[in-house]
């Protein structure tokens, strides 16, 4: 067995451990940390800190019920060293709390740190409780103010700052959860552990409110950053990297994500604080009909969710994300079951009327309505407007697209239609017609010889046919396109035929090289 000593000489391995989680360096800090755990003979306060420090480590590696089961270690064989902050990691596997004993002697003093550690122990878990989501982002919004204070690096299971901005987000508050995420990224809240997390989080903020050239951009960014990435940032990030290409619509990216997003989820065990990461994966499943290969992640969500006893908070967002996979998977048994679990926590008296819960409740019974063929219009309209006001625009987006496609209605198809792309790209705007045939036009003067194929024709596009021509050219299908642009697929077969016409393009071929020429003129 290797003698640390031979490696670090006089230095104290927890020192060094210390001295690595703060910087970044994670396999660094498990070493030295793991070598003091194992000394025969080590002082209780030794253990102590070197068992906070692979806590830690093992929270940032996705691992949180590796973390938990230290903590509580360390609540038994060393009472009253145990800290509020190892609630972060016991409620978010499910064990509840350890109540910090009093130790003899003089009490700990109560500065910055211990300040924030307290109200972050209460914060999760009042999240947990009924009613507790207001206080619960209170207090992380002030322990992230006391350690921006504080400054400098500080060894937390999950800060403050990335929990609030979680809280948030799971409230339907996603400018709030940006601003949270925007001051830790100011004030390099925690350090080099969590400066990933937190541009993560600010990221998925922008998508959640809609600014998806934002969020892309805060994707990259992170990405850019030197410090490792460990598994719970890689989850983050493959998620966010999901929901944006699912966002646009682009199948085939959705695809080529897919094989990172099950190689992340590999690596990290669930947790309460990864809802919404694998929650928009499943969705992602549901799309490409993997569904069956997250099912034990979505079976270890629920079985989290029902040892905590089902929080509205953390409970109404995943059963959603699990009801639009369903949709998505054409699965209506499970489609119905999730929309019950939905029903079930807009009930619950800590639930509010106008809460996240309330809204995604009303938003599943419609949906189902929609898919047995009922569209009514101003419930439609008024359940999507509620779901963009809670940061799902995408999603009421997909509902209104829904209901166009089961509605024979034109007048409701068209107002669907034009709801769709409002919800997403502000004013609404009312469906436009499907174009009408045309004559073909007498044929141009030729332009210079191109020998391969017949003289091109070149016309005029309108906008919305350069768009179409643009996504053709890009491989979609009439389908993929409609989804894009929020417009039926029979629509977009009109706009082809019509630019056809227009352009004299007598092939596929043709077409497609017509097409090239005109959204270069």
């Amino acid at each position: 067995m290797l003698d640390e000593t031979l490696v670090y000489g006089a230095l104290d391995l927890v020192d060094e451990a210390e001295r690595a989680v703060t910087a970044g360096e994670l396999v660094e800090a498990a070493r030295c940390a793991d070598a003091v755990l194992a000394e025969p003979d080590a002082e209780p306060s030794r253990l102590v800190r070197a068992a906070h420090v692979l806590a830690g480590v093992h929270a940032h590696r996705g691992m949180l019920a590796d973390a938990a089961d230290l903590h509580a270690w360390v609540a038994a064989v060393a009472p009253g060293s145990a800290s509020p902050a190892a609630a972060v990691a016991l409620v978010g596997t499910g064990r509840g709390t350890v109540e910090p004993a009093t130790a003899a002697g003089r009490p700990a003093p109560p500065t910055l740190r211990a300040g924030a550690e307290g109200l972050v122990g209460r914060a999760v878990s009042a999240s947990v409780h009924p009613g507790g989501s207001a206080a619960a982002l209170s207090e992380l919004t002030r322990a992230a103010a006391m350690l921006e204070c504080r400054g400098g690096a500080v060894l937390l299971d999950d800060s403050p700052a990335a929990l609030g901005a979680l809280v948030a987000l799971h409230r339907g508050e996603p400018d709030l959860a940006r601003s949270l995420a925007d001051r830790a990224v100011a004030a390099d809240l925690g350090g080099a552990p969590l400066r990933r997390r937190h541009l993560l989080l600010r990221a998925w903020a922008d998508m959640a409110g809609g600014d998806l050239t934002a969020a892309r951009a805060g994707l990259d960014t992170a990405a850019a950053r030197p410090e490792p990435a460990h598994a719970r940032d890689e989850l983050v990030a493959v998620a966010l990297e999901a929901g944006l290409v699912r966002r646009a619509g682009d199948t085939r990216g959705l695809l080529a994500v897919w094989t990172r997003a099950r190689e992340a989820v590999l690596h990290h065990a669930v947790d309460l604080w990864s809802l919404l990461a694998i929650g928009e994966l499943v969705v992602v499943a549901g799309r490409l009909g993997q569904q069956a290969w997250l099912a034990p992640h979505a079976d270890a969500v629920d079985e989290l969710l029902a040892v905590l006893g089902r929080p509205v908070l953390w409970a109404a967002p995943w059963h959603w994300c699990a009801f639009l996979a369903a949709v998505a998977a054409e699965d209506p048994p499970a489609a119905q079951r999730h929309a019950a679990h939905l029903a079930d926590a807009a009930s619950d008296p800590a639930a509010q009327a106008g809460s996240l819960a309330a809204v995604l409740a009303r938003a599943a019974r419609v949906w189902l309505h929609v898919l047995a063929g009922e569209v009514d219009l101003d419930e439609v309209t008024t359940t999507t407007t509620a779901l963009a006001e809670a940061g799902m625009a995408y999603d009421g987006a997909r509902l209104a697209k829904e209901a166009a496609g089961r509605t024979t209605d034109k007048r409701v198809l068209a107002a669907m239609l034009g709801l769709a792309r409002g919800l997403l790209a502000g004013p609404a705007t009312v469906e436009e017609p499907a174009p009408a045939p045309v004559a073909t036009p007498a044929a141009p003067a030729p332009r210079a010889p191109e020998p391969p194929r017949p003289a091109s024709r070149p016309g005029r596009l309108s906008d919305r046919e350069r768009e179409v021509a643009e996504l053709l050219l890009d491989g979609m299908t009439y389908r993929e396109i409609g989804d894009r642009l929020f417009i039926t697929a029979k629509t977009v077969e009109h706009h082809v035929g019509r630019m056809r016409q227009r352009l004299g393009s007598e092939s596929r071929t043709d077409l497609f090289a017509d097409l090239r020429d005109a959204l270069a003129a």
